[in-house]
């Protein structure tokens, strides 16, 4: 299997699960440094990367641990590496001190988070998709988040990709929000000659190295240039956000500074939010959806459909920051709501805030365990709803 994984794949035609279509994606997007600890159901992760990274001149790190593998990634990419880890509920619960600092110091890194259903170490090989809060509000403090889910093989390849280069762009962590059962699936997809995907660079100093501070802004919005260690650059990443527009610490600089971790991100939401929609203009029945479960979602939409009824569909791809405005365009002609989620509910919420002063009925149908939901109890949902 090693003689077809070549370093830099041409276009071809691949069998694939989807933990390792994020790792071709990964190593298309650039990444060139890889730390982490195995586990399930994220650790083919972990051992694909390790035979890749050598194949590319990357570098692979087993850690002692989730608490290293995400500084690890941080000393990486401040040397100037595109890196990535990965893990599921239980370890990025042990990231989350890092990847709040990553945010506090600007660094740009990916997180994949292959959910099983939990609490603690719940159901280790299973399924679920109960880590859409932990993604956004896991890190103390407050500073915005990025999330992307995939609902395929193929799109586990591309979300990588972006993931990659929206960490980048906004020197930030992104987290890609995936599930065991997607993480374990195989299909065929067709994988690009990666010499033609876009790669956006992170910010760079250009000026006189005199002059470079690390932090320094124009603007709140503004993305400040990030020099790499090692360079010409004298780069200091401060570990508190106390930094004002010249990069300087002091008192009066921690709200200018967590204003700017969201203004930098907010400000730029028309780059970041992805959404699918399918027979919204006048879809009396919508379904909001993402991960897996979008796929059962869009199987009931198609047998409404067939029966004359108005069903539409609006599949969320970036999940944080969340598409609110996204939803309540979706839903304008709904009468009726329905969020399938492996979960308790969780953007069923946050589709009833979007929606709060719409007068659709908004419902889940949820499942705690790792079998998918099927179309049948989507649609068993709205018997006496129709």
């Amino acid at each position: 299997m090693t003689a077809t994984i070549t370093a830099t794949a041409k276009a071809t035609r691949r069998l694939l699960m989807g933990n390792e279509a994020i790792c071709e994606g990964a190593i298309a997007a650039g990444v060139r440094f890889y730390a982490g600890y195995p586990i399930t159901p994220a650790t083919e992760i972990a051992e694909y990367m390790s035979r890749r990274m050598p194949e590319v001149a990357g570098k692979y790190v087993q850690m002692e641990d989730e608490v290293g593998s995400i500084y690890a990634i941080m000393g990486a990419s401040g040397a100037g590496a595109r890196a990535m880890t990965a893990t599921s509920g239980p370890g990025i619960g042990l990231m989350q001190e890092g990847i709040g600092s990553a945010a506090a110091m600007e660094i740009p890194l990916v997180v994949v988070v292959v959910s099983r259903p939990g609490p603690g170490a719940g159901d280790a090989t299973g399924s679920g998709q109960c880590d859409v809060m932990q993604a956004r509000y896991g890190p103390n403090g407050d500073n915005a988040v990025i999330a992307l889910t995939p609902s395929t093989v193929a799109e586990s390849f591309w979300l990588t990709v972006k993931a990659v280069n929206l960490a980048e762009r906004f020197r930030t962590p992104v987290i890609l929000l995936t599930e065991g059962l997607l993480g374990h699936m195989r299909e065929v997809i067709d994988l690009p000659d990666y010499s033609k995907i876009e790669r956006i660079e992170r910010p760079r100093p250009s000026g006189p190295p005199e002059k470079y501070e690390t932090y320094a802004l124009h603007k709140i919005d503004e993305i400040s240039p990030m020099a790499d260690f090692g360079s010409k650059y004298r780069s200091v990443l401060h570990y508190v956000p106390n930094h004002n527009y010249a990069g300087r610490t002091g008192q009066d600089a921690l709200k200018f500074t967590l204003n700017h971790f969201h203004a930098k991100i907010e400000s730029r939401r028309d780059e970041i939010i992805m959404t699918e929609s399918l027979h919204t203009d006048d879809a009396e029945v919508l379904f909001v959806a993402y991960g897996t479960q979008a796929r059962s979602a869009h199987e009931a939409m198609n047998r409404l459909r067939a029966r004359g009824k108005k069903a539409g569909m609006l599949r969320l791809i970036t999940l944080w920051p969340f598409p609110y405005e996204e939803v309540k365009q979706a839903a304008r002609a709904a009468k009726v709501v329905l969020v399938p989620e492996m979960n308790t509910g969780q953007v069923q919420g946050e589709v009833l805030k979007a929606l709060r002063r719409h007068p659709a009925e908004v419902l889940g149908v949820n499942h705690l365990h790792s079998d998918p939901i099927t179309p049948e109890e989507i649609l068993d949902k709205l018997t006496g709803v129709l």
